[in-house]
């Protein structure tokens, strides 16, 4: 599993995108972290949605709320106009009132845990894995259906989906490495 995890991240620095939320694999390894609040924006938006289309919302977003503090102060009619266009209208109901959460009962500081992640409103178990792993650096395993089928693949796993995604999990949890494990997941 060593090569595997090996293999991914020596890709990953040669081929990574430039993506405007994401901190590249150099000036990671200068010690460059990823903003949370980008993280966690990022991927909400881009849960069901494509890179292309999200990186025009994610910049207008981060221009007119430029942290977490700021989305939570501003009303949610307009979020859901700046929303308008991604579709799956409930993340924006979720982003405010996560944002809400996150300035006024947190300090405006993300949880650093998958699980107390998960507590969040629209934040569930890969979302929750997703921040942790990028914006803090915790070994979390990513699961999500490309996954589960590239890693059923990778092993050859002749059970089809879903029965096969607890095996899925487990494979991912021995493979995501101790290092580099937000690179690793992106």
């Amino acid at each position: 599993m060593d090569c595997l995890h090996s293999r991914l991240l020596t890709w990953y620095d040669r081929h990574a995108r430039i993506l405007p939320w994401r901190v590249s694999p150099q000036d990671g390894k200068m010690g460059v972290v990823a903003n949370p609040y980008h993280v966690w924006l990022s991927d909400v938006m881009l849960q069901q949605t494509t890179v292309a289309t999200v990186k025009s919302y994610f910049e207008k977003f981060v221009h007119q709320w430029p942290t977490v503090e700021d989305l939570a102060a501003c009303d949610r009619e307009d979020v859901m106009k700046a929303w308008a266009g991604l579709g799956y209208y409930s993340r924006a109901r979720n982003l405010k009132a996560c944002a809400d959460i996150v300035a006024h009962e947190r300090g405006g500081q993300f949880p650093r845990s998958a699980a107390e992640l998960q507590q969040l409103p629209g934040i569930g178990a890969y979302t929750s894995a997703a921040i942790a792993a990028i914006a803090y650096g915790h070994r979390e395993p990513v699961v999500d259906g490309n996954i589960e089928r590239v890693s059923c693949r990778i092993r050859a796993n002749a059970t089809p989906l879903p029965a096969a995604k607890s095996n899925c999990r487990a494979f991912m949890e021995a493979v995501t490495p101790e290092d580099r494990p937000g690179d690793f997941v992106q």
